[in-house]
């Protein structure tokens, strides 16, 4: 799998999925437009790859910021080829708990994140002859779990998810692949956030039993998918929402 010559852009690169994705596609040939929120975060994780990565840090939730990821790709690198809309927040808070301001963060930056960037890149992608988006989405948007009050989140999520298909649909005829992830657990810092820090791996550990493989996910499970479907082997696939969550949206584990 090579995307030599691709130019791939990814929202929320500073740490986790965003940040392995990023590394998975420079591995493998492309030159890679980050975005997150703090140009310091971004030019520490990829201060080893010269200048096949660049960076355009800022609010995701901004249109301006959208163009200016684009631009930044279109400038230094000559256009859009890929999309991974990665950008999140999840910190799981009870429906009756949850604020306006919370909310709004939520639909900010995962929902018009992904909105944005994706309306922003298309025209571009277009003069490429076509290419393809992969959108980060989650389990939590089609399952709800007690443990985890996230609706919200889910709501968020959800709204990713129809916006997979939506796309998937208008843009086919532009050789416009639009397709998502929906990851169950998996282990990045974005936990660090509201567990705190030396109970995080005891927490994870809690949920390995709640995925059927019997363990919690790792990034570099969720890039394998991400990378698989904005290649060309996957030509054929768009308007997908695949699970990679370990078997938990197969069924129940136990009775």
């Amino acid at each position: 799998m090579s995307f030599t010559n691709k130019v791939v852009v990814i929202s929320g690169a500073g740490s986790g999925i965003g940040k392995e994705a990023a590394y998975d596609f420079l591995s493998k040939g492309a030159k890679v437009v980050v975005n997150g929120r703090r140009e310091s975060v971004l030019a520490d994780a990829f201060k080893d790859y010269n200048g096949n990565v660049k960076y355009a840090p800022g609010d995701i939730g901004n249109p301006e910021t959208a163009k200016r990821i684009v631009d930044t790709a279109v400038n230094e690198f000559g256009g859009v080829d890929i999309v991974v809309n990665n950008a999140g927040i999840f910190s799981p808070k009870p429906f009756l708990d949850e604020t306006e301001e919370g909310l709004a963060s939520y639909i900010d930056i995962i929902l018009k994140g992904t909105f944005y960037l994706s309306q922003a890149a298309i025209p571009e992608i277009k003069k490429r002859g076509g290419g393809a988006i992969v959108n980060v989405g989650s389990m939590w948007a089609t399952q709800a779990i007690e443990a985890t009050p996230s609706s919200a989140y889910s709501a968020a999520k959800g709204g990713v998810h129809t916006l997979t298909r939506n796309l998937a649909i208008e843009f086919a005829k532009d050789n416009i692949r639009v397709n998502a992830v929906a990851p169950a657990v998996v282990e990045t810092p974005v936990y660090g956030s509201f567990i705190p820090e030396d109970q995080v791996s005891e927490v994870l550990a809690g949920f390995n039993g709640f995925h059927p493989l019997g363990r919690i996910g790792q990034p570099k499970d969720i890039v394998s998918a991400i990378s698989y479907l904005a290649c060309d082997e996957s030509g054929w696939i768009t308007g997908a929402v695949i699970p990679v969550d370990g078997g938990v949206t197969a069924g129940r584990n136990t009775a």
